[in-house]
């Protein structure tokens, strides 16, 4: 359950997904603007698209040559749909070429690819270069081996790029449009600018998405889908996602909202004292805690494959949680109908397959346990207010909803918790105690250099690894744990955090000299991608 795009104010941006690794930033460039947009698969039905009514239509960037006989496309009637309806459609690298494929032009293996930035030069200053002059040139970000080769009847070349690629089409009769670089990303200085000159200028779009409106419709949606009698619970992990979910549900049923924090022996440093004393007396959320540890460590033993433990952990608190509702049956007669969950846009999209696979929609790097990790008989149906949101955007909803600003800025964290930090079986020794030991040594030593606020999550990670070390005049044979601080704006991409190597050799001290079983400090430094910020 999630509003209902149609009423937000705002005409919607409608992004078909075809497997660009940028495609999320085009869903949030827009959003910026005040636009409200979505991002669905590219290979969706037609009346999945007919359905959500957009205003404009951008077809992303892809893996995907449209040469190879299984690549992804819009479905038979989209181009018809779009024209009689009067939407205005833009494609991007892929998306583009897309666009020339299906509607009678021709696409072919470029002479000379083009990776990485590039610089183009208007050809026409009309349609999407209306505000710029022939001869005008920009740097812009390029990600592509094909190039359009033959133009579909009816569409003229804008820009090109130095080496003579097409750059930009469009046909404006047809209301269609097509840029061969990724305006979206940051390498291309004036991309964005593109982006507000076609939607307001082009497509004319109206502009009035605001965090307010969507609040208010969330309510509404919660309050027309959960009957005046239904109890809902919630699962509070203390972390900025699942509080903000709460408070909205709590604003819009009260005290028919029953929250449960469930210990599952994988939190950080006395994370169940600091979190519930938090929960009561700031937020007078009303909450049940329970102590599930050796029910989850239990299933956990010997478990070595990530995936394997994100499956067993939703499990688990599917479990706790339907315990939980046949408790409340007894005590007040009847049984919750409702789940609350915290789960983001980010996580939406990286528990999904990828089109052309036979599935739908982009990569599945990891399965969520709000996602992907929940099993299929699962009692309890799902409310979700947050689906459509990224997590800047929530901090935003909850300042809005006046939740603590301890609580909004908190780092994320996982919702398997430390499992997906213990590389292999998290019940080996003492991983897990080590572990937040370690953990609580750099947070702290993060905040006390006033760093918290800068980074967008920063974390210990256990490493099945004995290394040989000198301590007190001995040999030791002990792990070594890695730590790992990000900068990023969602989640999506991040860049790891540059720190001073007095940081590093303090911490690692404290480290060494505090925490018994480590004699080795590894720092990470791989941004995303290749690699995701988790380690599992």
């Amino acid at each position: 359950m999630a509003v209902d795009p149609k009423a937000v104010k705002s005409d919607l941006v409608l992004i078909l997904d075809y497997g660009s690794q940028y495609t999320h930033l085009i869903t949030r460039r827009i959003r910026a603007l005040s636009v409200f947009s979505l991002c669905i698969s590219g290979t969706s039905p037609l009346k999945n698209i007919t359905e959500l009514n957009p205003r404009v239509v951008i077809l992303s960037g892809g893996p995907h040559s449209v040469h190879t006989p299984d690549s992804p496309s819009f479905p038979d009637g989209f181009v018809e749909w779009a024209e009689k309806n009067g939407v205005f459609v833009l494609g991007i690298c892929y998306g583009l070429q897309l666009i020339v494929q299906k509607l009678g032009g021709e696409v072919r293996i470029g002479e000379k690819q083009e990776y990485g930035r590039m610089e183009i030069e208007v050809e026409k200053a009309t349609g999407l270069f209306c505000s710029k002059r022939v001869g005008d040139k920009q740097a812009v970000w390029m990600s592509h081996g094909d190039e359009v080769a033959v133009l579909p009847d009816g569409f003229e070349v804008v820009a090109r790029s130095l080496q003579g690629s097409v750059a930009a089409i469009q046909n404006q009769k047809k209301r269609f449009y097509g840029l061969q670089y990724h305006p979206e990303v940051t390498h291309s200085p004036e991309g964005m600018e593109t982006l507000r000159y076609f939607l307001f200028d082009v497509c004319g779009v109206n502009a009035g998405w605001k965090m307010e409106n969507l609040l208010d419709e969330e309510l509404k949606v919660i309050n027309s889908t959960v009957g005046p009698d239904e109890l809902v619970i919630c699962a509070l992990s203390g972390g900025v996602d699942s509080t903000v979910a709460a408070t909205i549900v709590h604003k819009a049923i009260g005290d028919r909202l029953h929250c449960v924090f469930v210990d599952n022996g994988l939190l950080r440093y006395k994370e169940r004292e600091r979190v519930t004393e938090t929960f009561e007396r700031d937020l007078h959320l009303p909450v049940t805690c329970v102590d599930a540890v050796d029910q989850f460590l239990s299933k956990l033993k010997g478990v070595e494959d990530p995936e394997m433990k994100r499956k067993i952990i939703g499990k688990e608190f599917i479990c706790v949680f339907d315990a939980f509702a046949q408790d409340l049956e007894h005590k007040l007669g009847k049984k919750p109908s409702y789940l609350v969950q915290g789960t983001l846009y980010p996580d939406v999209i990286e528990s999904c397959p990828p089109p052309g696979s036979g599935r739908i929609h982009s990569h599945t790097i990891k399965s969520h346990h709000n996602v992907g990790g929940l099993p299929k008989d699962m009692k309890l149906k799902l409310i979700e207010p947050l689906k459509l949101l990224f997590k800047d955007e929530v901090r935003r909803l909850g300042k809005i909803l006046n939740v603590p600003e301890g609580f909004l800025k908190r780092h994320p964290f996982p919702g398997p918790g430390l499992a997906v930090r213990v590389s292999g079986d998290v019940t080996r020794g003492s991983a897990l105690e080590i572990l937040r030991q370690v953990d609580e040594i750099f947070i702290q030593s993060i905040k006390d250099a006033g760093l918290y606020d800068t980074i967008w999550q920063a974390f210990a990670v256990f490493l099945p690894t004995m290394t040989v070390g000198v301590q007190g005049d001995q040999r030791t044979h002990s792990y070594a744990v890695a730590l790992r601080a990000v900068t990023s704006e969602d989640g999506m991409t991040a860049d790891w955090y540059y720190f001073e190597r007095k940081f590093f050799d303090d911490v690692a001290r404290k480290i060494c000299n505090s925490v018994r079983g480590v004699n080795r400090v590894l720092y990470d430094i791989t941004s995303k991608p290749p690699a995701t910020i988790e380690w599992e």
